[in-house]
């Protein structure tokens, strides 16, 4: 394009980088990041709750005895349950890896998408329940439970700020297999902890391997929520899709994200498996109290889990962090040198508080700013005292300069010979 006289050209307004065709979505602003290793996370949640259904029926089906099966549903109810969240809220954080794969970035798809998938997740764990461990109110209340709990976690996944989601997610499996391992050693850490044949030694065996078990799986949740968010939210950033990195409230939620599904969890026990807690209380009176003990240590525990997981993560965070101004701290104020640009500059003077002159023994404000008559008056006196000593040097001069025969008497004839 052309120059005119007065015009001046103008050129097209530069685009965003990422925008042309080609580009991958999620280098644009505002679109959310798709979770890194989400189907994983997916397939490893589906195998936790595929093997907590296996070891629920297993536990039903051999008790024979309806009672028995009915207090072996109690237990394994809040197992699934949590399994079931962990599931449903994994399927669809891929579902919506997908969705961002193939340019669907609105909310109101992407959560339909998400709880379509926990419903799904839902309705297949509930198919296997019925399908598998036979008839009964109880049984249909468990089925009807875990379609519930995935159903939630469906939602959950559904979140816009996916990377804590996967990050939680991945926490909540590092519960559970703290949980799964320590169960493997639970006589030899019973009989370190003084377990022997008495009741009292046994309820307090008990008491310090719970705490244990709760202290060990939020130290776990907290670094894996961590590190997840830390790997992930370097590989967003390497591809432009974060314009500010993560902060630690971020970390915060997913270090106690854990803690917030097993309190959902032991919601839905309580309400949604409330019947079946009834029944398996009803069997005994020892059925009863220990129904009513293992409420009081799964709140325990949740509690524990989520203040343990926030504080780590947030700790692990806190390390990583330096000071902002790094070379101020490093390098500290020299004097300025004569080369200096502003080594020549006071800078301002004060106007409000300053020292007196010693010297001065009258401080009257009033005399301190000449007016313009004073400062004539000055000028005036100051050239007379000039014009004065330039006579007086003047005279001076022509006495100095004035021949010496003038001033002494004329020698006398003869004298000196």
């Amino acid at each position: 394009m052309t120059e005119e006289s007065g015009t001046t050209a103008t050129s097209a307004p530069d685009r965003p980088v990422g925008s042309e065709s080609g580009a991958t979505s999620a280098a644009r602003p505002g679109v959310p990041v798709s979770a890194p290793g989400a189907p994983v996370l997916a397939l490893l949640a589906i195998g936790w709750l595929a093997a907590m259904l296996w070891s629920a029926k297993w536990a039903i089906t051999s008790a024979g005895f309806t009672s028995i099966a009915i207090t072996s549903a109690a237990y394994a109810l809040p197992g699934i349950i949590s399994a079931s969240l962990v599931s449903g809220a994994a399927v669809s954080l891929t579902l919506a890896a997908v969705l961002s794969r193939y340019g669907v970035h609105r909310a109101t798809p992407r959560f339909a998408a998400a709880l379509a998938a926990g419903l799904a997740t839902g309705l297949l764990a509930a198919l296997a329940v019925n399908l598998s461990y036979g008839d009964g109110s109880a049984i249909m209340v468990l089925a009807g439970t875990t379609a519930a709990a995935a159903t939630v976690g469906g939602i959950a996944g559904g979140l816009r700020n996916t990377l804590v989601v996967a990050a939680v997610v991945t926490a909540g499996l590092a519960v559970f297999a703290v949980g799964f391992a320590l169960s493997y050693f639970q006589e030899p850490l019973l009989s370190l902890y003084g377990a022997d044949d008495t009741y009292t030694s046994q309820y307090t065996a008990l008491q310090w391997f719970s705490w244990t078990s709760s202290l060990a799986s939020g130290l776990a949740a907290g670094l894996l929520a961590f590190g997840y968010l830390r790997v992930a939210g370097r590989r967003a950033a390497g591809r432009g899709a974060e314009s500010t990195p993560l902060r630690w409230p971020a970390y915060l939620i997913a270090g106690g994200g854990p803690g917030v599904l097993l309190l959902i969890a032991e919601v839905l026990t309580r309400t949604a498996g409330a019947e079946v807690l009834r029944m398996a209380g009803a069997v005994s009176e020892a059925d009863h109290v220990g129904q009513s003990w293992l409420d009081g240590q799964r709140f325990e525990h949740v509690m524990v889990v989520f203040f343990v997981g926030a504080l780590t993560t947030v700790i692990a965070f806190g390390r990583t962090l330096r000071p902002a101004d790094g070379s101020a701290a490093e390098d500290p104020p020299r004097p300025a040198g004569p080369d200096d640009p502003g080594a020549s500059d006071p800078g301002p003077e004060p106007t409000e508080l300053s020292w007196p002159d010693p010297d001065r023994t009258d401080e009257d404000p009033a005399e301190e700013d000449p007016t313009d008559e004073e400062r004539t008056v000055e000028r005036r006196s100051g050239r007379e005292r000039a014009e004065t000593s330039a006579a007086l040097v003047g005279v001076g001069d022509e006495e100095s300069t004035a021949s010496p025969a003038a001033d002494s008497p004329e020698p006398v004839g003869g004298a000196g010979r």
